[in-house]
């Protein structure tokens, strides 16, 4: 009996079908797809294919689908379920330290390559209404470019169009990461066999109840991980608004005493006890 498949957005499943040594031409298909590259990507070296039990149950740790392709590429793949709100930053921060740790002590910079982050969100983010963008260092009048070692892409499922071209083999991988489910991937299982492959290996993690099991690991590490995030910005708000509720009395009372009203009647009008309006009045000579 086939259950219902798991949703392949899951950064486990994800790294699972994407990052799997057993299935490199599913990675070759959709790197090429992504990059459109003027050499294809024929090979990939996986790194860091492990997964084990306590990466998925911790919140904080990152499942990302690292590889070297056969051009020399060094490949960093995230998908992201949630926005965090920080993806701009933590991307150059992470291809960063990709760019700089191929290098060991002592070895000279022309042996630094291309350095590439892709990140698959399943949220929408950036202002551009097309749903892959793609950016590399460029002069900020002429347009002329730098260099293309900094490459990196933002794919974002929810401004996938309905109409989109199918044909288009990201736009097959964006439908495959949106709902495996559908008659459009299945129609594209008969076309490509990469989508295929996907489809096959995510029927065989969803029927396997161990592979279930890790699932739901995950998906619990993620939620408390949404929480935790939630319940920091939340604080912080709180902490926001306090200080600036401190910050609007301390005004309140500073304005009253210079203009020669009385600690009592400042106490009336604000309703603040004279201990509370003297130590804001001692606050404002600071």
């Amino acid at each position: 009996m086939i259950k219902n498949l798991l949703d392949p957005k899951m950064d486990f499943i994800f790294k699972n079908i994407f990052g799997s040594e057993k299935h490199p031409k599913i990675l070759i298909s959709f790197l090429n797809a992504v990059m459109k590259p003027k050499m294809p990507i024929v090979a990939v070296e996986m790194k860091e294919t492990d997964i084990n039990k306590e990466s998925i149950e911790d919140k904080f740790s990152r499942l990302d689908v690292k590889a070297v392709t056969s051009n020399g590429e060094y490949i960093n793949v995230e998908i992201q379920l949630k926005n965090e709100y920080n993806m701009i930053k933590r991307t150059l921060f992470y291809w960063s330290k990709m760019y700089v740790n191929q290098l060991n002590q002592g070895e000279d910079y022309h042996l630094l390559s291309k350095t590439v982050c892709i990140n698959i969100l399943n949220f929408k983010y950036l202002s551009a209404e097309k749903f892959h963008s793609s950016y590399r260092l460029k002069e900020c009048e002429s347009n002329e470019e730098l260099t293309d070692v900094q490459e990196i892409h933002f794919i974002e499922i929810p401004k996938l169009e309905k109409d989109a071209d199918i044909k288009d083999i990201l736009v097959a991988w964006v439908q495959f990461l949106k709902n495996p489910e559908s008659e459009e991937v299945r129609n594209l299982e008969l076309s490509i066999a990469e989508i295929r492959e996907a489809k096959d290996e995510l029927i065989r993690i969803s029927n396997d109840d161990t592979q279930r099991a890790l699932y739901e690991l995950r998906e619990k590490a993620n939620k408390d991980r949404t929480s935790a995030l939630a319940e920091s910005r939340r604080e912080g708000l709180e902490e926001g608004i306090e200080k600036g509720i401190e910050e609007a009395k301390l005004e309140v009372v500073k304005k009253s005493l210079e203009a020669g009203l009385t600690v009592e009647v400042v106490s009336q009008i604000t309703g603040l006890s004279i201990e509370a309006i003297t130590r804001y009045g001692k606050s404002s000579t600071k």
